[in-house]
Formats: C-alpha cells, sequence, structure tokens
C-alpha cells in the first residue's frame, strides 16, 4: 500500500512539473536565433582572446576568418578587458578583393568576468556615398571655376578696352557665351539633384512618345541650322509612355544637342522609335566622330567627356547624358549606346510602354502610307542616313 501511494504522488508531481514547464524556444535558444540572424557581425572572445561564439555575418565582414578572431579585434578586446570602456576600431580589410565590404567598422564591448564582444557593421555604403559627394563637390567647383573666372578676365578687357567698340563688342559676345554656359551649368545641376533623390519627382501622367520628339526636335532646331546638320524624324507611332513629359524632353533634347555638337556640318542626324518586348525605344543616331571604346562605359558619368577640347568648344557641361541616365531610370527604364570611332553613335532610350486595359502592347498601326519624316534643317537637301 505505501508503495502504490508513493508511486501515485511521484507521477503526480512530475505531471505537475512537466504542466509547469514553459512550451518553445528557451531565452538561451532565442539569443542564439538573434545572434545568428543579426545583420552585423557578432563575436564573443574570452580573456585569452579565443572565440566563444560568432556568427555568418562575422565571417563575411572579415572579422572572422580561418576560424580565428581578426588580429585588430583581438588587441582591442585585450584593451578593453584592461580599462572596462568600450572601443571603437576600423575592421575594413586591408587589401580590397571582389564585392567584399569595404569599409567596416568594428565596436568593442566588455561583457564582465574577461568576456567581451565585437560588433562590426558594414559601412561601405556610406563610404561610397561619401566619396561620390566629394567627388561631385570637386567637379562642381572646378566646372563652376572655369566660366567665372573667364567671364572676370572678360570684364576687365571689356574695361580695358572701353574706348575700343569693336573689341568692346568682341569681348562682350565672349561674356555672353561663357555666361550662357554657366547658367546651363546650373541649371543641368539643379535637374540632376532633383533626379538624384533631393526632390520628390511629378506624379506621372500619360504621355504620347510622338509630342516628346516633336518638342524635342524643335528644341534642336536652331543648334541644328547654326551647324548645318539635317535633323530627321520617322512617322509619328501613337505609342504612349508613362511618366514626366518635361523630363523626358529635356533628355531627349541633350541626346539631339549631342548628336548634333559632335557631328560634322553637312552629316545626318535621325530619330526613330519603335516598340520592342513592352519598351519603348526612341534611337538617336548620328554619322559624326564616334566613341572610343574605353570612353562608352564612362559617357554617362558626370562631368565626363570623351573629347574635352570639342566640348569645351561647343559649350557641353558634361552633365547631359547623366541626365538622360537618370531620366530613364526613374521612368523605369534605361539608356543604351552603341559607337565606332568614324562612323558614329546611336544612343537608344528605351521605356516601359503605356497599355490602356485590354490591349495586348502592339504598336497601333498607321492609317494609310506612313508620314514622310520630319525635317528639321537649314538645308534644303540633307543627305539620307
Amino acid at each position: 500500500m505505501v508503495g502504490v501511494v508513493a508511486g501515485f504522488l511521484i507521477s503526480r508531481s512530475r505531471r505537475r512539473r512537466e504542466a509547469r514547464r514553459p512550451t518553445g524556444p528557451t531565452i538561451a535558444e532565442l539569443l542564439l536565433r538573434l545572434v545568428r540572424s543579426s545583420n552585423n557581425g557578432l563575436l564573443v572572445l574570452n580573456r585569452f582572446g579565443d572565440m566563444v561564439l560568432h556568427n555568418k555575418r562575422a565571417e563575411t565582414l572579415g572579422l572572422v576568418k580561418d576560424n580565428r578572431a581578426d588580429t585588430r579585434a583581438r588587441k582591442a578586446a585585450e584593451q578593453v578587458v584592461e580599462t572596462d570602456e568600450e572601443l571603437e576600431i576600423d575592421l575594413s580589410p586591408l587589401e580590397a578583393r571582389g564585392r567584399q565590404p569595404a569599409a567596416v567598422l568594428g565596436e568593442v564591448r566588455p561583457l564582465g568576468d574577461g568576456f567581451t564582444v565585437i560588433e562590426a557593421v558594414d559601412h561601405s555604403e556610406a563610404a561610397r556615398l561619401e566619396a561620390v559627394r566629394r567627388d561631385f563637390v570637386a567637379n562642381v567647383s572646378h566646372e563652376l571655376k572655369t566660366p567665372v573666372g573667364a567671364i572676370a578676365l572678360l570684364t576687365e578687357a571689356v574695361l580695358d578696352a572701353a574706348d575700343d567698340v569693336d573689341e568692346v563688342r568682341r569681348f562682350g559676345g565672349k561674356i555672353l557665351h561663357e555666361s550662357t554656359r554657366l547658367g546651363t551649368l546650373v541649371t543641368e545641376l539643379i535637374a540632376l539633384s532633383r533626379l538624384q533623390g533631393a526632390e520628390r519627382l511629378p506624379d506621372l501622367n500619360v504621355v504620347e512618345v510622338d509630342a516628346v520628339i516633336r518638342e524635342a526636335l524643335g528644341r534642336t532646331k536652331l543648334s541644328a541650322e547654326s551647324a548645318d546638320i539635317n535633323v530627321t524624324a520617322d512617322a509619328p507611332s501613337g505609342l504612349l509612355i508613362e511618366g514626366d513629359r518635361t523630363l523626358l524632353v529635356t533628355a531627349l533634347s541633350n541626346l539631339l544637342e549631342n548628336a548634333v555638337a559632335y557631328s560634322s556640318a553637312g552629316s545626318p542626324v535621325s530619330v526613330s522609335r519603335k516598340l520592342t518586348d513592352g519598351m519603348v525605344e526612341i534611337a538617336v543616331t548620328d554619322r559624326g566622330i564616334g566613341i572610343a571604346e574605353e570612353d562608352q562605359k564612362r559617357v554617362f558619368e558626370r562631368f565626363y567627356r570623351a573629347d574635352k577640347a570639342r566640348s569645351r568648344a561647343t559649350g557641353g557641361t558634361g552633365l547631359g547624358l547623366a541626365i538622360v541616365k537618370h531620366v530613364a531610370a526613374n521612368h523605369g527604364g534605361e539608356v543604351k549606346l552603341w559607337s565606332m570611332q568614324g562612323t558614329g553613335s546611336t544612343f537608344t532610350l528605351r521605356l516601359p510602354v503605356y497599355q490602356r486595359s485590354g490591349e495586348n502592347g502592339n504598336a497601333p498601326e498607321q492609317d494609310g502610307e506612313r508620314m514622310s519624316p520630319l525635317v528639321v534643317s537649314s538645308r534644303e537637301q540633307g543627305g539620307k542616313q
């Protein structure tokens, strides 16, 4: 009887303990999951500098390599154990290899009893943006300095030649040219800043591709006539895109102005449009000097000029193609380049087509024959593409 009673009491006590036992992971298991899932590298060292715990991110950031803690981290941990104060250290890779993080900052904190934790954070993007900002400021300063300095010198020349009407007129024309170039540079800097996120882009509307091309051709008419360049466009397509008309006209105008500036007198420039795989392609083709292969990947960078002497002569700012690139990106598209030195270049602006409900995305058909190409030229007889 005593044995039966004792067995019953033990069984009931065990059931009560099991009922009180919490279900799910323990706090220690949750903490371990937290360490492993952290986006920062975490490493725990004991007083001897041996690793106690670390996550995969610590290996990615270089805090742990070949199952050993970074030497800089171990030395910092020794100092923290002695002083019992937090310490920040630079854990950036000593050699740049592949796509590893370029800038890593570590924070070493004491845990007591000789243990320390090192938390590594990837600051590569912040470092990259800071480098871009420094380069941008340096480039802007240089580009603004040139026309401002030229205006100052030309103004002095005008004052010295105040009694010579012809000289005053000549220097006045140069001052006008430099001030126009300065105004263009400031305008394009504002536009580029807006496109890169300093301001919210306007609401997108349905835009007619034909209207964009027509307005861009109108803007380029004067420079094309002055350079004796024949600019033609294919027939209207009826294609629609969703975007900001002003920005799209600016981008296409920049491509046309570039084509005119880098073409010899009498050579043709053409604009064409078509629908390919749900993308509207607006191509600007010239028969100009072309772009060297090593320069083609860089022409969309801010202030980059493949032909610096010619760009200076035409008043180029080096921002036109950068603006085109960002306009395309902000509309969900891209800009592509084909070029060959001595043959010419084709810049293609690719933008998603706007489809009304129920449309299959095919280009609308034209009634009757295609319209004649629009010609913007000072010459009555222009060369054909």
